[in-house]
Formats: structure tokens, sequence, C-alpha cells
């Protein structure tokens, strides 16, 4: 299961009347919490993806089903996309 957040927002310029559009999608990769960190070492699991334990709006949301780290040990990754439309 992938997590995407969407953004939308629109404004109006001074020249001309324009309507914008900026879509963001937000992916979370591969896990990178280094679980030998207390011994001096440096060990990864290999979680590719992030996977959600329980429903959205929940504490489990946050937690890899998984590898069981917290959603921000995994790398984010952010994918912008704007459409523009001038008359």
């Amino acid at each position: 299961m992938k997590k995407c957040q969407v953004v939308l927002k629109s404004g109006r310029r001074r020249n001309c009347s324009t309507s914008s559009t900026m879509i963001t999608n937000v992916r979370y990769g591969e896990c990178q919490k280094n679980h030998a960190a207390n011994i001096g070492g440096y060990a990864v699991d290999g979680c590719g993806e992030f996977m959600a334990s329980d429903m959205e709006g929940t504490t489990g949301a946050l937690t890899c089903a998984a590898c069981s780290c917290h959603r921000n040990y995994h790398r984010r990754e952010v994918e912008t996309e704007v459409a523009c439309e001038c008359t």
C-alpha cells in the first residue's frame, strides 16, 4: 500500500487571469533505520517500502507493517506537478 498526499492550490496573477494547480505526491521508500547504532556499527533491515499497519488517522498509520519502524525512518520521495492555464 502506497501513501500519497495531494495538495491543491490555486491563485491569481496580476497581468493575466491565471489558474494554477499544484499536485504533490509523497511516497515513503526504503527504511534507513540503523539497527546497529548502539554497538557503533551500521546495519539496515532491507525494508524496501513503507506499508502502514493500520488505517489512516490512527497511530498505526505511522508504523510500518514490514519492519515495525516509524514512518520517519523511511526515505521520503516527493513528486510535484504544476499545471497552469493562462487566458
